[in-house]
């Protein structure tokens, strides 16, 4: 079982990035610790800004030092960054066009016990309403390096996800071909397509795989790209396959399974079953719990699917 959080992929490659990259600067919000990025500020206290916590002053900060020609890293709690600062988000960082990437930690159900105050249940459905915002939610480790070596080289604002815990890897160490802006097909199928994002992309690799033993062929698609979406990847899953389930750590209003239903109905009218949290306070727990409660694991999947194709 992996032991490194997507968060620590993050200071990683961001310690090894400003080591000669001495325009890389990281802001947190009294969030070092949850963020993993102590050591970043241990090797690089020059380029690393503590603002406390002021969700939103932090924002506009980062957009200011990204006017100056600075690549600013925000790194605060998903549910406060999409929620307290989407207004600096949307003024400061998208319709100002700043090169700030905007980390949101501990994303989801991550902080499970806190509850609904401290869950980001709907920055799918805020952020990527915000015109030139960028939202990608990374489903490994390895995806996640992958993804901020190319966030990197590009000067476009973006809000990215990521949990608070470990979580099994989806790829191999050097096996992953990724594309930016476009899914990955993590297991080839015909029958039907599962289209996940972030945490929710592991259970569905395995739920392919107890399904393709009882005969069901399934394609999932990870499509850690919200947005842009990879809308040639929907489309194609919506004419070569019988129906599409999407599976989302998200409310079902807004989410990624809206916006498949979306592009699905305008172009290969399909059957789209959205797995999602429901439109209530949800229960108290670790986010495994959590899931396991409202069956968005393998086994709600497996049982999903089958009723959906009547086997």
């Amino acid at each position: 079982m992996n032991k490194i959080p997507n968060r620590q992929a993050i200071c990683d490659i961001l310690v090894e990035k400003a080591n000669t990259d001495k325009d890389i600067v990281v802001l947190c919000s009294d969030s070092r610790g949850s963020a993993s990025l102590a050591p970043f500020a241990d090797t690089h206290p020059e380029q690393f800004v503590e603002t406390g916590i002021a969700e939103q002053n932090i924002v506009s900060i980062a957009a200011g030092l990204a006017k100056c020609g600075k690549k600013a890293y925000v790194a605060s709690p998903a549910c406060f960054l999409s929620t307290r600062s989407m207004e600096q988000a949307k003024v400061d960082v998208a319709y100002s066009n700043t090169n700030v990437k905007l980390i949101g930690i501990s994303g989801g159900v991550s902080y499970g016990a806190l509850g609904m105050t401290h869950h980001s249940a709907q920055d799918i459905a805020s952020m990527t309403s915000i015109p030139n915002m960028r939202v990608y939610i990374p489903s490994d480790r390895i995806q996640t390096r992958a993804l901020f070596e190319n966030l990197l080289k590009d000067e476009k604002p973006a809000y990215i996800r990521v949990g608070r815990n470990p979580v099994e890897d989806v790829y191999e160490e050097g096996g992953l071909d990724f594309e930016m802006d476009r899914a990955t097909v993590v297991h080839e199928g015909t029958d039907l397509t599962v289209i996940a994002c972030g945490e929710l992309v592991k259970p569905a690799q395995k739920a392919a795989g107890i399904l393709q033993e009882q005969g069901i062929s399934v394609r999932v698609l990870d499509m850690y790209c919200v947005k842009p979406i990879d809308r040639a990847a929907v489309e194609k899953a919506a004419a070569e396959t019988g129906a599409i389930i999407t599976m989302e750590e998200h409310s079902q209003y807004g989410g990624l399974g809206a916006m498949v239903s979306q592009i699905v109905a305008s172009t290969a009218p399909k059957k789209v079953i959205n797995l999602a949290l429901p439109d209530e306070p949800v229960v108290t727990g670790v986010s495994k719990e959590i899931f396991d409660y409202y069956g968005l694991n393998e086994t709600g999947l497996v049982s999903i699917a089958k009723e959906l194709l009547n086997r």
